[in-house]
């Protein structure tokens, strides 16, 4: 059988209080360390759960590790992506292949951002830019929770939490700020990156 490696939390890419003043020092401590952290914890513990079960025969347990695996592992997977779209270097807007496909499949930049927001308005969990190999093409899509409203087969290139851990510290109940705030401080760089990885693996 196949050993698995355990799921481990990523450092941050940048100090604690690199992205102040659009994210404080406080509520990436708490996000990173303590609510992502808790979404690797979930992942390890259902996968542990998974493979005794499958050990012992006994499958009781096994519909709600299923769930806890998806649950934990996008929450876990899309924390990571989180983090690194984001730099204290970041803003403006994207260039290249990226901004080119950006404005083939949304019509404009702004076409895009527009509907980002929209998304980041109304979802539930996470706002993402994904790419869709099977229609090769560019998508945003609002996912509640971690893993509901997702497309199959699609990469997300670009993640922004709109859990309410992520701004009420900041912001209160004032979401519309804090998704200012996330466009003072994207990565395009590794947006570019994270597109061009994708691509080129779907070729």
């Amino acid at each position: 059988m196949t050993e698995h490696s355990n799921p481990e939390l990523p450092p941050l890419p940048y100090d604690y209080d690199a992205l102040e003043p659009h994210i404080s020092e406080q509520v990436l401590t708490w996000h990173h360390d303590t609510h992502h952290q808790g979404y690797v914890n979930g992942l390890e513990s259902a996968e542990q759960t998974l493979a005794n079960n499958r050990s012992s025969g006994d499958y009781g347990s096994t519909a709600g590790a299923l769930s806890n695996v998806t649950h934990n592992g996008s929450g876990h997977y899309l924390h990571t992506l989180f983090w690194n779209n984001m730099s204290p270097n970041g803003g403006s807007s994207p260039s290249g292949e990226l901004a080119n496909r950006i404005e083939e499949d949304f019509g404009s930049y702004d076409g895009w951002e527009g509907e980002f927001r929209a998304a980041a308005s109304a979802a539930g969990g996470w706002a993402l830019l994904v790419y869709d190999p099977v229609a090769k093409q560019l998508r945003n899509v609002a996912v509640d929770k971690h893993d509901q409203g997702a497309l199959w087969g699609s990469h997300p290139i670009l993640a922004l939490d709109v859990w309410e851990h992520s701004y009420y510290y900041d912001y209160g109940p004032d979401r519309g700020s804090f998704i200012d705030a996330f466009f003072e401080v994207i990565d395009w760089d590794d947006v570019s990156q994270q597109y061009e990885n994708v691509v080129s693996s779907h070729e």
